[in-house]
């Protein structure tokens, strides 16, 4: 695992370089262009703008952040865990139109389906297997199943998923192509939004009866 921590990082350095190269093109940037060398996200401030103020002190800790180094909790009723490197973790990133994530599966682990409004995602798997997809808008599932050391491509927007179906734990380095990539988990965003999604929305779109939309509501109601 040592050998493939190193070259984890490796690779995500590179993927990040590419992010940045086109993001730096334009080619499906997330975020738009930076205009100043540094604008460190000052998160307090009371002003809102699409991103973040400038903070005027700085230092190097703005640009660090050591929480992907070790694996994330998994025991969880999904069995996964994402943990961010986003503008809210390392202010530095504010302006520069990257991030990264760590994300660590139990056995049979899910990371459910979801979208990234703002970013295409790649993912690089450090250890484990896993089947991966996304779904296009026609409807076409695209899946594979990876393995360690190898990458795979979620096209910004489109809702994807991972599932660990192996029986050894597994992990990715996921970067995306914008500072704050927003997550929309399908089931959360449409059984657990505040105020809900009217039942009858629910119940004709899925095509279930009103009890069964409460009862899923019930497990992912607000806590």
């Amino acid at each position: 695992m040592a050998a493939a921590g190193g070259g984890g990082v490796a690779v995500a350095v590179m993927m990040v370089v590419m992010m940045i190269t086109l993001s730096g093109r334009g080619v499906s940037a997330g975020d738009p262009d930076m205009l100043q060398d540094l604008c460190v996200a000052d998160l307090t401030s009371p002003v809102k703008v699409n991103g973040f103020p400038c903070k005027s002190n700085i230092t190097a800790d703005d640009f660090f952040f050591d929480g992907l180094a070790k694996p994330g909790a998994t025991n969880n009723t999904l069995g996964s865990l994402v943990t961010g490197a986003n503008v809210q973790r390392v202010p530095g990133l504010n302006t520069l139109g990257v991030s990264l994530s760590r994300i660590d599966y139990a056995p049979g682990g899910l990371n459910p389906p979801h979208t990234h409004p703002r970013a295409t995602e790649v993912v690089f798997v450090l250890e484990g297997v896993l089947d991966v997809g996304f779904i296009t808008t026609a409807n076409v599932l695209i899946s594979k199943s990876i393995k360690q050391g190898e990458i795979f491509v979620f096209p910004r927007g489109l809702v994807h998923f991972q599932k660990n179906n192996g029986k050894s734990p597994a992990a990715v380095i996921a970067a995306f192509n914008s500072q704050l990539p927003g997550t929309q988990s399908l089931a959360v965003t449409l059984f657990g939004a505040t105020p809900p999604v009217p039942d009858n929305v629910l119940t004709k779109a899925f095509q279930i009866g009103t009890k069964e939309v409460e009862k899923i509501k019930s497990k992912f109601a607000p806590k």
